[in-house]
């Protein structure tokens, strides 16, 4: 399911990460953990703006692709170019699933699912929280 076999742009020593990141970014970002359900603070943002990578500050998502999915995280279903995310397999937990990664630096976002019939892309890209910030319009 790897979309892009590209290096990421942004490369940094696991040392870099650690300094510039908080423990919990740095653990959803650059280790593949999440946050849980309801805690973060995008879930219910309606507020008008893009949304990047808070490891490198890369475009990633527009808030009008946000839509509430009442899953637990932010919700959107396309990014906001097609490079601007990679997805890859991932077969952890027993499942497989699509992981979706910063296009720039690899950080992870989130994973994505075909199971939102009710957006115009059938996709929903549920990121966590902590791996995006909002730059307001």
């Amino acid at each position: 399911m790897t979309t892009s076999a590209h290096q990421p742009q942004v490369v940094k020593s696991d040392e870099e990460w650690r300094a510039q990141l908080s423990p919990e970014e740095y653990a959803v970002l650059r280790q593949a953990g999440t946050e849980r359900p309801w805690t973060g603070e995008y879930v219910d943002t309606t507020t008008v703006g893009t949304y990047s990578c808070r490891a490198c500050g890369a475009e990633l998502f527009r808030s009008e692709t946000k839509f509430d999915s009442h899953c637990g995280w932010p919700s959107f279903y396309e990014p906001s170019a097609k490079d601007n995310v990679v997805l890859r397999d991932d077969t952890t937990h027993g499942m497989l699933r699509t992981e979706v990664l910063c296009g720039s630096c690899h950080s992870h976002l989130g994973h994505v699912f075909a199971d939102a019939p009710q957006t115009p892309t059938g996709d929903r890209y549920c990121i966590n929280s902590v791996s995006i910030a909002l730059d307001e319009a």
